[in-house]
């Protein structure tokens, strides 16, 4: 996957999300600089911002398309207006992502473009490693306790039992719990996880939550 963008926090924000879900991210600043890496090929995605120096995204969406580079192209920009995504539609682009956009957004996006199929099922009742959620009742147990927990520790944990077997990601959490496009810099993730692996672990012997080192955290549907 390339992606170019001038923005560094922003470009080393979404490089490090896409990297902790497994993905190979080369990065570049400008446009000219990433022509020759784009027609050499060997990346499955595109990833342009359309506000570039140099040489801009849209300019250089039409050059690779003119060189016969067919490669899936999204498209990131703070221009909204429909003209705007016309123009980048018709200079050859596979979709189009206004900013300020969600983390979650731009990966779904993505797995779009890679032809995922995602899933449609309504679902009502999380369950696994012991740990059950009722999400009509926001209803947590584990056995046959029932857990009282605070609106960020819920939605933590939802996000854990809905990627279940799964490494959920710090910037997946970040995203995805407090809305946050970038990386406070702070320990808000690890505060809030500590508070609710100290209340779904209370009267058992077992951590529910495992950290895997380097990358986030999981719960093991086959535990409990």
């Amino acid at each position: 996957m390339l992606l170019v963008e001038d923005d560094r926090q922003q470009r080393d924000y979404v490089a490090q999300g896409l990297r902790e879900l497994g993905h190979q991210v080369a990065c570049f600043g400008d446009g000219t600089e990433a022509i020759g890496v784009v027609l050499a090929g060997g990346f499955d995605v595109l990833i342009f911002d359309r506000m570039l120096p140099s040489l801009d995204g849209l300019t250089l969406l039409r050059m690779i398309r003119s060189q016969g580079c067919q490669t899936p192209t999204l498209l990131l920009t703070a221009m909204s207006a429909i003209e705007d995504r016309v123009d980048g539609l018709e200079a050859g682009a596979d979709d189009y992502l206004v900013k300020p956009f969600a983390f979650v957004e731009l990966v779904a996006r993505l797995n779009a473009l890679g032809r995922r199929s995602p899933s449609c099922e309504t679902v009502t009742m999380l369950e696994a490693g012991g740990i059950s959620m009722n999400l009509l009742r926001r209803e947590v147990r584990r056995g046959n306790r029932t857990i009282d927990l605070q609106p960020r520790e819920y939605s933590l944990l939802e996000q854990l039992l809905r990627n279940a077997d799964r490494v959920v990601t710090r910037t997946m959490l970040l995203d995805r719990v407090w809305n946050f496009g970038f990386d406070p810099k702070t320990n808000i993730v690890e505060t809030h996880m500590s508070r609710l692996r100290a209340k779904l672990n209370e009267g058992f012997g077992d951590d529910a939550i495992k950290t895997v080192r380097g990358s986030g955290y999981m719960i093991d549907s086959r535990a409990g």
